[in-house]
């Protein structure tokens, strides 16, 4: 007897629904999708006890006969598609035939609609996937949809679902994806309650950005102008048509990256669209952490809206049922193009941090809801669900733990919507007047031993002018800002680019407690982290010297030994002749043992072993996955971090300036190479405001 049969049609729909809808909001991405397929301007999205009870979409687009939207609900059945090769080259948003069915399979859907070509509309109406109705209606041109009782035959799926607040957030979330995807179209959501999104067609991605996230977002975001790179022709298809070599294909991108004071506990604020569909892709993931390495804090993430446009048939779209994931046929190139492209519009803007004022919580009118927020809300509703009545619960989902005072490195605490922490009060003592003599160092001190070297320190050293890579080459693709956007109509539109350039004319006024530089020029008052602007100064210097291959050393006088743990000893084994082109001369000295005899110049003799260790540690985790570029990153961050002069330290006036001076010809002036911030700004304005004069 055989034991193999073939599902039920009503069978395989449902499960096919488990594949394709997860949640209200997965109903609204599909029919959202089918609306742009139809070539729709406006898209409508209307939903009652956060699409449980009600989702219905309506749109302008093409509309359907009588014949086709029947069809629309058999399985597998598009007009997407024709055959095996067509996905290859996906054009389209949607394209398996499975959404409506699947849809279809566990709710009840009500569909009018009425093709430009029919005098009269037509209304299907289908429960739990079985068809109840078909008619003609009078209706305009375009589609409706109606979802009603989602999951009303599946009820162990519906009790997976969450409350109504955090599957609106879901839903809402979604429905401004797509509308900052397609600026050119007008997008509106609303419940039963209030209308949470309403955006008119515009112009530009960048009135897009303001219409739904606010002018005070916008201020945090750094744009990307159009960058394309051509694909090269060995990694580009070998066809060809009457001999003739095929024209180079072309990637292109644009967006917005965050300024490095915004700094997210995780990845949950990054999102990138391919051909104008929104993915989850390692590849472009890792290539904007890549872009911010020695920008960000370790553990830290940017916010990013990037768009990426490619040939059809250099992405495959057909790996996930609800297509969120992508596979690039040169995932090397693309993942290179994204990161310079990035990092050449990081390194061009220059941004510099501003203080953050008191009460700004940097929240647009709509800020779409990511997904640590939405999961905290869950967590607390479950603690108020199980808690007893009454219950004081104290802190809120939104609040963040306080930084650890004693951390190496005090990272922002970022919160949803942008909000950065309030500005703390400068200290009433420690500030030296602008007359006052700071103490000169004495010959032999740790200060001095740091400016000593005129060859590393001083005026003969060639660093790169700023926009220029660390070989005098650009560094990345071109990128071209527009200084000002069309505003279309939209008031208060924040100019492109605002935010500010590295500072000119800086005087130093002189120290806070002999590690921060107080300095002031025509935009306001700024304040310089020593350790940190020294930092930065030496990372890109000993890059540079690293890329010509004229780092200084120094020998020992006696050798230091230095005992090895075993995983130690085999990140040694792989990095050994990277360390000897950084100046290191080291020797093995036994079965674990080595022999350090020289070290880079800017090191003090006592320092080596704690820095050749730390580089150790620090490489031990990714030796295998980094590359050389980023290997040499992480040795040079090392060194300058052991060679900047330190906190605590006096400086006269002199060395403040030759500091600036030196931080302002560096190509990210605006954070160490640990991501910390190197300086804060207290524009003039806010001075003014602060003093109740403006």
């Amino acid at each position: 007897m055989s034991i193999i049969r073939i599902l039920p049609e009503a069978v395989a729909n449902k499960i096919a629904a488990g594949e394709v809808v997860e949640r209200p909001a997965s109903v609204v991405k599909e029919l959202l999708e089918n609306s742009l397929d139809a070539g729709a301007n406006r898209v409508d999205v209307y939903v009652e006890a956060g699409g449980k009870r009600l989702i219905r979409v309506e749109d302008d687009g093409c509309g359907m006969d009588r014949d086709d939207a029947i069809a629309a609900f058999e399985r597998h059945a598009t007009s997407k598609i024709h055959s095996a090769e067509d996905l290859f080259e996906i054009t389209t948003l949607g394209f398996r035939g499975e959404a409506l069915p699947s849809i279809a399979s566990v709710s009840r859907v009500l569909l009018q609609t009425r093709h430009a070509s029919e005098s009269a509309g037509i209304q299907v109406e289908i429960a739990g996937g079985r068809l109840r109705d078909v008619k003609e209606i009078a209706r305009p041109g375009g589609t409706s949809l109606e979802v009603r009782d989602l999951f009303y035959n599946t009820p162990a799926r519906r009790r997976f679902l969450k409350s109504e607040s955090t599957e609106l957030a879901h839903i809402a979330s979604h429905v401004t994806h797509y509308a900052l995807a397609y600026p050119e179209k007008s997008f509106r959501l609303a419940s039963l309650t209030h209308e949470i999104l309403n955006a008119a067609p515009v112009a530009t991605l960048r009135e897009r950005l303001y219409q739904v996230m606010g002018s005070q977002i916008l201020e945090q975001l750094i744009e990307i102008a159009p960058v394309e790179r051509a694909i090269p022709l060995g990694a580009a298809p070998e066809e060809t048509e009457g001999g003739e070599p095929p024209e180079p294909a072309k990637v292109r991108l644009f967006g917005f990256v965050s300024r490095p004071e915004v700094q997210k506990l995780n990845r949950n604020q990054i999102y990138f669209f391919i051909n104008r569909r929104l993915v989850r892709d390692r590849v472009i993931l890792h290539a904007i952490t890549e872009a911010y390495r020695n920008i960000l804090p370790s553990g830290m993430f940017p916010v990013a809206l990037i768009f990426l446009e490619l040939p059809a048939h250099d992405v495959d779209v057909n790996v996930h049922p609800s297509k969120v994931e992508v596979r690039f046929r040169h995932s090397n190139f693309v993942h290179e193009f994204t990161r310079d492209a990035i990092r050449g519009a990081l390194v061009a803007s220059r941004p510099m941090a501003a203080f953050p004022m008191r009460g700004q919580a940097m929240r647009g009118r709509f800020q779409p809801v990511d997904n640590a927020e939405i999961e905290a809300l869950e967590a607390m509703e479950r603690i108020e669900q199980e808690s007893p009545p009454g219950h004081d619960f104290g802190v809120r989902p939104r609040s963040v733990p306080p930084a650890d005072p004693n951390s190496p490195y005090q990272k922002a605490q970022p919160v949803a919507g942008f909000a950065l922490s309030a500005p703390q009060p400068l200290p009433q003592s420690g500030m030296l007047p602008l007359e006052a003599q700071v103490p000169a160092a004495s010959p032999g001190s740790a200060e001095s031993r740091a400016f000593r070297q005129p060859a590393a320190f001083g005026g003969s050293a060639t660093l790169p002018a700023p926009g220029r890579g660390l070989s005098g080459e650009s560094c990345g693709p071109s990128v071209e800002f527009r200084t000002e956007e069309a505003r279309s109509g939209i008031e208060g539109l924040p100019p492109s680019g605002s935010g500010g350039e590295f500072p000119r004319n800086l005087r130093p006024l002189g120290q806070v407690h002999e590690s921060f530089i107080v300095a002031a020029n025509d935009e306001g008052l700024w304040i310089i982290d020593q350790h940190v602007a020294h930092e930065r100064v030496l990372f890109e210097h000993h890059l540079n010297m690293r890329l010509e291959k004229r780092v200084e050393g120094q020998r020992l006088l006696l050798p230091i030994i230095v005992e090895l743990k075993p995983e130690q000893l085999a990140v040694f084994q792989e990095i050994a002749q990277e360390l000897g082109t950084n100046a290191f001369e080291v020797e093995s000295f036994g079965q674990r043992t080595i022999a350090i005899k020289a070290a880079p110049a800017e090191i003090r003799p006592e320092d080596s072993q704690k820095l050749l260790l730390e580089i150790l540690d620090h490489v031990r985790s990714e030796v295998r996955s980094l590359t050389m570029d980023d290997l040499r990153r992480k040795i040079a961050a090392s060194v300058a971090c052991h060679a900047a002069i330190k906190i605590n330290m006096p400086l006269d006036s002199r060395k403040m300036e030759w500091l600036l001076r030196e931080l302002g010809k560096t190509e990210c002036p605006m954070s160490c190479p640990h991501g910390r911030p190197v300086l804060l700004r207290y524009s003039l304005r806010d001075i003014q405001r602060a003093f109740k004069r403006i």
